[in-house]
């Protein structure tokens, strides 16, 4: 099963989310691939590798596509990370390919191309995308058999996603004739407390909120009330939501370049991550 993960806005937890369930469908036995298609690498650098390294890169394999590029494919640049997890990474220097690929007249499935070269090798390939709306987006959705969609608890998320996210579809379901849906909705670091800043309150004041939150207010209230609303209206446009709460040993995890079934598997967020991979296991 290919599963890209997508939404045009930063800061959603959409590589993160990514790579913690990699790492569960990993423990359960199965072989799993990460393809980072963002030229920030942050999968790369999630699960350990250096994205400033000179070894080849996504940037290799999108180029070879383009003119007089040496021809490398995906299976020469897939290395075993530390956590088991395969990974064909990416670099800053991926964002210099996006402009070639519009000389190329098949560009949107360059990435599903190559992962036919690659045969049954995995039983998962997860797909990190950036957050744009450009070339690596489309070619993340065209290669996926399922869409993920990952949304922090900004106001605007929902709206602005799914909009932007539905005009890219309909483009998929115009150049290749099959309709994409994104049927999987992950609501991630719910339940953090905003950081409201008090300016009369003095520095004291508000570096004493950065690092225990706001106290409990009637603001507080309204704010989880809104995402108690926002919740419903996700729930009305996906078939899956999943909400991953707030939890300090997701970044923990990532700074040490592995997934949570690694470092802390029982934690909250790790127990809705395993529940994710558990279905898109049994699929």
């Amino acid at each position: 099963m290919i599963v890209t993960f997508a939404h045009h806005k930063g800061g959603t937890g959409k590589t993160t989310s990514c790579l913690n369930i990699a790492g569960f469908l990993h423990e359960s036995g199965k072989r799993v691939l990460v393809i980072d298609c963002d030229p920030q690498a942050n999968a790369t650098s999630g699960l350990g590798v250096d994205p400033c390294s000179d070894q080849l890169s996504m940037y290799d394999v999108f180029m070879s596509y383009a003119g007089d590029f040496p021809d490398v494919g995906l299976a020469d640049i897939i290395t075993e990370t530390k956590s088991g997890i395969f990974l064909a990474s990416s670099s800053l220097d991926l964002v210099g390919a996006e402009p070639y690929l519009y000389t190329i007249d098949n560009r949107a499935a360059i990435l599903k191309d190559v992962i036919t070269e690659i045969g049954d090798a995995y039983d998962h390939i997860l797909i990190d995308t950036p957050p744009s709306m450009g070339q690596f987006v489309l070619n993340g959705l065209v290669a996926a058999d399922r869409v993920v969609v990952t949304f922090d608890s900004g106001i605007f998320a929902l709206k602005g996603g799914a909009e932007a996210l539905s005009a890219i579809m309909d483009d998929v379901e115009t150049y290749t004739g099959e309709k994409v849906v994104a049927d999987v909705a992950v609501l991630t670091r719910w339940g953090q407390t905003p950081v409201i800043p008090v300016p009369d309150e003095g520095f004291g004041a508000r570096l004493k909120q950065l690092f225990f939150g706001t106290p409990e207010s009637g603001d507080n209230g309204e704010e989880k009330g809104r995402l108690a609303a926002f919740e419903n209206d996700v729930k009305r446009s996906f078939e899956m939501v999943y909400t991953i709460p707030f939890d300090t040993n997701v970044q923990k995890a990532q700074e040490n370049g592995i997934p949570l079934p690694q470092f802390a598997p029982e934690c909250e967020a790790a127990c809705v991550y395993r529940e994710i991979a558990e279905q898109l296991n049994s699929q």
